[in-house]
């Protein structure tokens, strides 16, 4: 059987089973996709089809392309990978690490050592962390009464470091921060820079913070698994359209094929259409990593309605760069070492394998991450592409 047979048969089948309400993935080359399908529902019960053009929640997959975005202004000198990042955002120096908490339950927090630079906000080196991976976040977010970070309030990203800047690798709110960084040296909001510098070049006209009455259309929801093949809808799960800051760590909507176009780039070492987006050079800096002997871990939950327990490949060494995952060894699925990837809340992925020359694009819209049937899909959906290579 061909791709298209062999794939179109493992989604449907996913979706014919109760695995997932609705899917859709792409494989893509330097030139262009090769294999594209949607099944499933976009909302389960409405009879509306999930197709390549369903519009989705990216997530985290907004990262790489926050990224990108700050490595143009790294390429032009508005901003340093490794001067410190409070030259830009003086609200970053003299963060404080928080240590614990004292016999009242209260916060106990000391100084950092060291100052953050864009680099480890791109890392995940910074100290930042996320709740859902870290109790005592939970716990801290819970006493100070701080919003999280999907609220898109800027109070969200007023919290204390879990560590030393560029002591080790938690994943967290950093790109937000360069987000932050890009803006105040852009002059821009993130949407409009990302729009005149990204979007634009690339024809990614499907891709916003901001969801238009048409992409609105298109879109699917996020759905809540309670069981084998139970979901609750949530309705009620959108990111804020009048935010206080548009979020760079995790706030795009988007479709497969506008992603892709994405992926296309960074297998192009830059160019799209003919025009330079990014340098060869700053493709190739950010395809390797920068955390020297640091290890991307796995990430124990401390929320599990938002996330199971996270790692890609068990057992794999996994680094980061500027800013994918970035595999140091051959993964089962066929994906070679230096191959590039990350994820979204809401069970979407993507790979790069430069190696190779070719990607992958895959979306569900299923809380929580790291779901017991939509990851192991997508892994099968990637071995078949390496299949058929």
């Amino acid at each position: 059987m061909s791709l298209k047979q062999q794939a179109d048969q493992l989604l449907s089948a996913a979706v014919t089973d109760g695995a997932v309400p609705g899917v859709v993935a792409l494989a893509t080359n330097a030139e262009g996709t090769y294999y594209e399908g949607g099944f499933g529902e976009r909302i389960q019960g409405d009879g509306v089809e999930m197709t390549p053009d369903t519009v989705v929640w990216l997530a985290s997959m907004t990262k790489a392309i926050t990224g990108a975005a700050v490595m143009q202004l790294v390429e032009q000198g508005k901003l340093e990978l490794d001067a410190p990042a409070s030259r830009v955002l003086p609200e970053l120096a003299e963060r404080q690490v928080l240590e614990g908490f004292d016999d009242a339950g209260q916060p106990v927090l000391r100084p950092a050592e060291g100052e953050i630079t864009l680099r480890q906000l791109l890392t995940h080196t910074s100290g930042f962390v996320y709740d859902i991976w870290n109790r005592d976040f939970v716990k801290y977010l819970e006493l100070t009464e701080n919003p999280g970070i999907i609220s898109c309030m800027n109070a969200a990203l007023d919290i204390p470091l879990a560590f030393d800047p560029g002591s080790r690798w938690d994943y967290g709110i950093g790109i937000d921060w360069a987000g932050k960084m890009l803006e105040a040296a852009s002059g821009q909001s993130l949407g409009a820079y990302f729009l005149d510098n990204l979007f634009a070049p690339l024809g990614m006209d499907s891709t916003a913070f901001r969801l238009t009455d048409e992409m609105r259309g298109r879109m699917a929801k996020v759905h809540a698994r309670l069981g084998e093949r139970e979901f609750e809808l949530q309705m009620e799960l959108e990111i804020p359209q009048e935010p206080e800051f548009e979020m760079g760590g995790g706030g795009l909507y988007s479709t497969i094929g506008d992603y892709a176009k994405f992926v296309r780039m960074i297998l192009n070492k830059g160019v799209a259409d003919g025009q330079q987006v990014l340098k060869s050079e700053t493709v190739e800096m950010m395809s390797v990593n920068h955390i020297g002997d640091c290890r991307v871990p796995l990430l124990k939950s401390a929320v599990p309605e938002s996330s199971n327990d996270a790692e890609f490949f068990p057992g794999l060494e996994k680094g980061w760069g500027l800013s994918f995952m970035i595999l140091e060894q051959d993964a089962p699925t066929g994906r070679p070492a230096g191959s590039l990837s990350w994820a979204g809340m809401a069970n979407s992925f993507f790979w790069i394998d430069p190696k190779n020359g070719i990607g992958g694009v895959y979306a569900t819209q299923i809380i929580p991450f790291a779901d017991t049937k939509s990851l192991p899909l997508a892994e099968s959906f990637e071995s078949l592409v390496y299949q058929n290579l």
